[in-house]
């Protein structure tokens, strides 16, 4: 499961299962060819920075399910923490549990100043091709209006 290099535009998104927020394990390749799938990886739960970036994500989950896409948050806190930080937050998207980190380096997620765990999110279209790539750890909400844009241009408006 290493990879020596970034996903990036144009890749086939590398399948994985991880737990959910209740422990049910969730495999990328069941979700991808029945949606989009808007793939965040966040530092920690419960930091400033990943709750303003959450609440972007829950505040316009309603134009994600309009474009027929799913919201799938991953960072290596615990289920239990997951759990706690979805209700906290009432999110109603997947956060996954990716505890030893294998996903995040799967994908080629970078360590900002080699410290924290970077902030990246991937639109990935219904074939599993990763559309769109846009990585920034200080601009938490921009994750969100990112991806919305680039569902905008994939066409995913259900009348």
């Amino acid at each position: 499961m290493t990879r020596t290099r970034k996903v990036s535009v144009g890749d086939m998104a590398p399948d994985f299962t991880l737990p959910d927020q209740s422990g049910t394990p969730v495999r990328l390749g069941d979700i991808v060819g029945q949606k989009t799938v808007v793939l965040y990886f966040y530092p920690k739960d419960e930091t400033p920075g990943c709750t303003i970036e959450a609440r972007a994500f829950r505040d316009s989950y309603e134009q994600f399910s309009a474009k027929d896409a799913q919201v799938v948050g991953v960072s290596s806190d615990s289920v239990r923490s997951h759990r706690r930080f979805a209700q906290r937050l009432k999110l109603p998207f997947l956060l996954l549990s990716d505890a030893d980190g294998a996903v995040r380096r799967l994908y080629g997620v970078e360590k900002t100043l080699g410290l924290l765990p970077g902030r990246v999110t991937y639109v990935i279209d219904q074939t599993g091709t990763v559309r769109h790539v846009y990585s920034s750890q200080l601009r938490a909400t921009r994750h969100p209006r990112e991806a919305l844009m680039v569902l905008s241009t994939l066409g995913g408006d259900r009348a």
